[in-house]
């Protein structure tokens, strides 16, 4: 199962990376507003932009895979097994000492006394 697990998370990992790659690298909407407004380049403001192309088909597909990764380690996360108490419970018993009042060790006389004055 813990081979199972860090191959998803792999998965998981690259594809997040590579949306991210692949939407940073694709040309907005807002990118031909300057066009209409004189330039004239664009077809049309805010309408349809026709086929998918390359880039935004790869963006899908990796986001479909990332989603699916992300159920998967959902599910692996929720169906392992409980552990049973906490560390606490697996730890040995401290041995206290009875309370007993701290010894101090008797402060040095002053030399005060002896300066000239």
């Amino acid at each position: 199962m813990d081979l199972m697990h860090t191959v998803i998370l792999t998965v998981h990992i690259i594809a997040g990376l590579s949306v991210i790659g692949f939407v940073l690298l694709q040309h907005g909407k807002g990118a031909d507003m300057g066009a209409a407004f004189g330039s004239g380049a664009s077809g049309s403001l805010f309408g349809a932009t026709g086929s998918a192309n390359f880039l935004s088909r790869v963006t899908a597909a990796l986001a479909v895979v990332f989603f699916l990764t992300s159920l998967a380690l959902s599910y692996i996360a929720t169906s392992r097994p409980a552990a049973s108490g906490s560390v606490m419970d697996s730890a040995p018993a401290a041995q206290t000492a009875p309370a007993t009042p701290a010894q101090t060790p008797a402060a040095p006389e002053s030399k005060a006394k002896d300066i000239p004055k």
